[in-house]
């Protein structure tokens, strides 16, 4: 019978306290029982894996996404390395082609990245699918193009909502939520698990043990929530998901005993800058202008962070713009004024354009930050655009990540997905080779804020998230040292192997009536 010991000889990456790097890493069953430079002699004859010139470290974790979406909009068409929306038109004929389905979905397409230097409108997608329903979401997530036939479908629902363009077929903010909660609840529940197990297939083979997921996108009665819940709950193979449902109601977290309550959509307190409608201090500097759109009063705001925060909850909220920061930080600020937590773990997502005084109560105050380094030089929204819209003083104080860090709070990242694909080798290079290099952090920092923090972001920094004897044994094996590739080459990395629990990761396809019904008696964490 095979050993339930393994050891790797190599450079052991731990992430620990101090960033040590060690020589050597022994596993037993699941867990971690030594790291060091000399082996002990009761190791000595332990199988080995020699690491040669590859690292490994601990397992990547996303502390934030979109799961659901991601899982739906992953099995449809993804348009975002398109070039011309003549090119998304083909790919839309060719996908309506080859697809059964009444409604359709495709993702990823942007003004900024197509020599149109506009979105693909309501009638180039008629001229493509005249017959079928199709939905063609904006890079952001937070808008949408029509065709006529969804159109005819929700114009009595959605006429007179704010965002609602039928000229064009473009639907923002609340029109945009509602077309977006008709897409869900046409998905039958069978097959949007098998879309999150070819999606969770799809994260490990970039590394990641860990999914951060805010749900609560429009299913009846917050199904999407449920199934998330019993989802992870009924995965065996190791892999972790955190679920944090959107609604700002703490009811819909407690009465599914789940720790924790916030995101996007209806926890979202400002929209994005690809739409112009992320909240600002003073006005948007192109033709369109305007403060952007503060969903909310600060009193709503307040309110719900006071009762999620005397309810025990984690709370975290998205904010993009410094308005809508400044709201975020003033609500969680006065929350723990009311009731004090020692721990809360409270956070912000996103984090784009921070203010001085936010910062300074989100380090007064522990308040940990999921953002997203793939933003910074993102093809869908590229930094000159930024800067038009905001001005050059604006767009150098965005994605502050090294501020952050040196004000002492906890910075995690994530990939927004569907917005960005997820890929942690992206977000350390990004972070790194920062073009803004006041705001570059190093490689170890990087790492990091891809490992241990995102850990830490869900308390689950005792059991994993570092190399240490005693933790849970998920680690990812790369093709090179990231401490020793020099910069300019870190995005060549490759994750070559995921372990959990010590073993290579094992695929979560599975019958998913037998996977939920595990759900339902688990005691997995979720």
């Amino acid at each position: 019978m095979a050993s339930p010991m393994q050891c790797y000889e190599g450079s052991i990456l731990t992430v620990n306290r101090n960033d040590d790097a060690a020589r050597f890493l022994v596993t037993c069953g699941n867990k971690i029982v030594f790291v060091g430079n000399e082996l002990p002699e009761k190791y000595a004859s332990v199988p080995r894996v020699a690491l040669g010139e590859r690292a490994l470290i601990p397992a990547f974790a996303d502390t934030h996404q979109h799961f659901a979406s991601f899982s739906t909009f992953f099995a449809g068409l993804n348009v975002m390395d398109a070039e011309s929306n003549e090119e998304i038109s083909q790919m839309v004929r060719d996908f309506v082609a080859r697809s059964s389905g009444k409604t359709l979905i495709a993702f990823g397409a942007s003004p900024y990245s197509v020599r149109e230097k506009r979105l693909i409108s309501r009638t180039e997608l008629d001229a493509v699918c005249p017959d079928k329903e199709i939905m063609v979401v904006k890079y952001d997530g937070h808008a949408c193009i029509v065709n006529t036939k969804l159109l005819q479908k929700m114009d009595a629902k959605v006429r007179g909502l704010r965002g609602y363009h039928p000229d064009t077929g473009e639907m923002n903010q609340e029109a945009f939520f509602r077309f977006s909660d008709y897409i869900s609840s046409s998905l039958s529940l069978i097959d949007l698990v098998k879309n999150m197990q070819n999606a969770v297939d799809f994260f490990a083979s970039r590394g990641i043990g860990m999914v951060h997921t805010v749900s609560g996108v429009g299913f009846a009665m917050n199904l999407d929530i449920t199934f998330e819940k019993l989802f992870a709950k009924g995965l065996r193979n190791g892999f972790q998901l955190r679920v944090f449902p959107q609604p700002m109601d703490v009811r819909v977290a407690q009465s599914r005993g789940l720790p924790r309550i916030g995101g996007c959509f209806e926890s979202a307190l400002d929209g994005c800058f690809g739409s112009h409608d992320a909240a600002m201090n003073e006005p948007y500097t192109d033709d369109l202008g305007g403060e952007g759109v503060l969903y909310y009063s600060d009193e709503k705001v307040i309110d719900f962070c006071k009762q999620a925060n005397r309810a025990g909850l984690q709370i975290e909220m998205h904010a993009i713009g410094d308005r809508a920061f400044d709201q975020a930080t003033r609500a969680l600020k006065a929350a723990l004024d009311d009731f004090p937590r020692e721990d809360h773990r409270h956070g912000i997502i996103h984090d784009c354009l921070p203010t001085e005084e936010g910062i300074k109560i989100c380090a007064e105050y522990g308040i940990q930050m999921p953002v997203q380094s793939a933003f910074i030089n993102w093809k869908q929204e590229p930094d000159a655009y930024l800067e038009s819209i905001m001005g050059k003083e604006r767009a150098a104080r965005l994605n502050p990540i090294r501020t952050f860090a040196q004000n002492g709070i906890c910075v995690s990242f994530g990939s927004d997905a569907p917005c960005t694909t997820p890929d942690p080798i992206v977000w350390i290079d990004k972070a790194v080779n920062n073009e803004n290099a006041d705001e570059a952090v190093s490689v170890q920092q990087a790492l990091r804020m891809c490992t241990y923090n995102g850990c830490f972001a869900t308390f689950d920094e005792k059991e994993r998230g570092s190399l240490e004897a005693g933790k849970i044994a998920d680690m990812v094996i790369l093709s090179g040292n990231p401490y020793t590739t020099p910069k300019a080459e870190l995005k060549n990395l490759k994750v070559e192997t995921l372990l959990l629990g010590g073993k290579p990761y094992e695929s979560c396809k599975e019958s998913v009536p037998k996977m939920i019904c595990r759900g339902l008696t688990s005691k997995t964490k979720y």
